[in-house]
């Protein structure tokens, strides 16, 4: 059986296929956790077009079918069209994908009915529990309730356009590279809807990834979407990650938005339709995110990084968004989940409404230089904790919070360090008024993590 107790994440489930962490057994003993976990009758689940996923999908459902369940099977689909089914049917969720991870990977996202989540704290510990108890049950095939098969994708397509009327976009060219994932499932026929007009790259489901990894976060993977921006004169390009749920933006000059600037983005477009209503932001955003919120007459709600955490934080708070500097968004009116495809129709409608390019809007939104995200290495287990204690130390005169990692704000300029919940890394984050400013200040971070 595959490796249970390494495939577990913070927020779903996530291994290689080809050294055989994630292999149908293991697939299977998930299914029949997740069953006994929700004691729900019936569960969506669907994949993406990776070579391993549709037996990992069988070997899950069989599990899920032995608990119990009776399986809605919605076939090779967007990550978020599964959280469509899940809140739509009111049942809990399954999504066989590594999303832009390589070919050699796969995995699975959970979610209980409703489409909420399932991750470190909100029971995912508790279903590998389950499944390393499980893992010398008989194996039955066949057993369990029958599976039914449902197409979600053109009841998500009107979904959509229900939260985003077509009638606020306008007739802009938009590049769009699908990274030969599952974005290219649904999104032609989303812009057969739409004034606007596409010019696709990539949309072809390919298990091979072909062209680039489909990973939009790093630079080297939007080189064609660029290239293709700025020899077609697109308004706004988009680039999606393997399952779709994440999204990156590009400016018709070919300049990467951060996720902050199209969070900022977001966020004014909701207030302007809904004054003082809370939104919700990971702790590495920009410090922009919160002062133009409020700004606009809303309130801003700070939280931990991750998918699980921002929609538990979200349904608590009646929040109407939800942003990641990463590169996910979340909608109340989409059930509290994430979709890149809703993300890119909001900036759509933004831009529209704008009367402006894509270049001119987000001038309003960039106050500040920031670092990106840099891994630094650590040197031996338990190590994270005293360098993320040595950090805050070393700066006795700034503010400290400890809500993911460590922040340390010294007024005109903050970072976070925090710890890799896959990897034996911090990852760090700095903002300053300057590069100049931010350059002094992540390097002397490094040299405390190095020291």
């Amino acid at each position: 059986m595959g490796r249970l107790d390494v495939i577990f994440k913070a927020y779903d489930i996530r291994g290689r296929v080809d050294n055989g962490d994630l292999d149908e057994e293991a697939a299977r003993a998930v299914g029949r956790a997740f069953a006994a976990f929700t004691g729900a009758e019936r569960a969506a689940v669907g994949r993406d077009f990776r070579e391993s996923s549709d037996a990992l999908a069988g070997a899950f459902a069989s599990g899920a079918t032995q608990g119990g369940m009776r399986i809605v099977d919605l076939g090779r689909v967007p990550t978020d069209a599964v959280y469509f089914c899940s809140g739509r049917m009111d049942i809990p969720g399954a999504m066989i994908t590594a999303s832009h991870n390589p070919a050699e990977y796969n995995g699975i996202k959970l979610c209980r009915r409703g489409a909420a989540p399932i991750g470190a704290e909100t029971g995912l510990p508790d279903i590998q529990r389950l499944a390393m108890e499980s893992r010398s049950a008989p194996s039955v095939g066949g057993a369990g309730r029958m599976t039914e098969f449902y197409d979600p994708i053109p009841d998500y397509l009107e979904h959509l356009l229900g939260v985003v009327d077509p009638a606020w976009i306008g007739p802009r060219l938009t590049a769009a590279d699908g990274g030969n994932g599952m974005a290219g499932v649904a999104l032609e026929r989303l812009f057969q809807r739409l004034p606007a007009r596409l010019s696709g790259l990539y949309l072809e489901p390919d298990p091979a990834f072909p062209n680039h990894p489909a990973d939009p976060l790093q630079p080297a993977n939007l080189a064609d979407l660029i290239a293709k921006v700025r020899a077609e004169g697109a308004d706004l390009g988009v680039a999606f990650d393997g399952d779709a749920d994440r999204a990156v933006f590009v400016d018709e000059t070919g300049a990467v938005l951060s996720g902050s600037v199209a969070v900022s983005i977001i966020s004014s477009w909701y207030l302007d339709r809904e004054p003082g209503a809370r939104i919700v932001h990971n702790l590495i955003c920009s410090r922009a995110v919160p002062e133009i919120i409020r700004e606009r007459g809303g309130e801003p709600v700070r939280t931990r990084v991750g998918h699980s955490f921002i929609k538990q934080v979200m349904a608590q708070e009646g929040a109407v968004f939800g942003g990641e500097h990463s590169g996910h968004y979340y909608f109340r009116d989409n059930y509290g989940a994430d979709s890149g495809m809703l993300a890119m129709l909001v900036l759509l409608a933004a831009l529209t409404e704008s009367g402006e390019t894509l270049s001119g809007l987000r001038r309003r939104y960039e106050r500040y230089a920031a670092s990106g995200e840099i891994n630094l290495p650590l040197a031996g287990p338990g190590r994270a904790e005293r360098v993320m204690r040595a950090a805050g130390e070393a700066f006795p005169e700034a503010e400290k919070d400890f809500l993911d990692g460590v922040t340390v704000d010294l007024g005109d300029r903050w970072f976070n360090l925090r710890p890799s919940n896959t990897e034996p890394l911090l990852r760090l984050n700095a903002e300053a008024p300057d590069r100049g400013q931010v350059r002094e200040l992540t390097d002397r971070v490094r040299a405390l993590v190095s020291g």
